[in-house]
């Protein structure tokens, strides 16, 4: 099954990227790099650019019905220019209401925010993010791993082993 990796063209936390995308690999799947504009994006560690990945597609190209599971990276620039691209935003939306998996870290919830997918859900994201979940009408808490419906949150890098375990999971079912 191909599985979709929604990041921004910068700011995205490189081991929230790359940690997922070994373990969909591992686990018999095909990730792909989905993102506004085409060529390259730029990862970081935390504030330091780290490697340049490729894009598999523009989020214009992409369709929501192609993937079995969609993965939004952290970075705090990642989140927040994401949620501002109407495409990304659109392809969120789509995404939720084909009730597939959603799997999102750190910051990647801006776009979540953004394209109202979160009400009465139950999720973790880095702390900063807690108000902006509240008010969106989730119910967030402090939690490495939170599995609500079809919606897989973590907060930071050291939750990725419960994260890639859940997100893995949530694709053989």
């Amino acid at each position: 099954m191909d599985v979709a990796f929604l990041v921004s063209k910068e700011g995205i936390e490189q081991a929230e990227l790359t940690e997922p995308w070994k373990a969909v690999e591992h686990a018999g799947h095909n990730p792909r790099l989905i993102s506004p504009e085409p060529g390259k994006v730029q990862a970081f560690h935390h504030l330091d650019p780290a490697d340049s990945f490729t894009v598999d597609m523009t989020v214009a190209d992409a369709r929501a019905g192609d993937f079995g599971a969609l993965v939004l990276p952290g970075g705090v620039a990642n989140g927040d220019l994401l949620r501002w691209q109407p495409e990304a935003v659109e392809f969120v939306r789509e995404f939720t209401a084909l009730g597939r998996p959603i799997a999102v870290i750190c910051h990647g919830g801006w776009v979540l925010i953004e394209a109202e997918a979160v009400s009465g859900k139950r999720l973790t994201s880095w702390p900063s993010m807690r108000t902006d979940f509240r008010n969106a009408g989730a119910t967030w808490v402090d939690e490495p791993l939170v599995v609500d419906g079809n919606l897989i949150s973590s907060r930071k890098p050291d939750d990725l082993p419960m994260f890639n375990q859940a997100l893995t999971e949530a694709l053989d079912r």
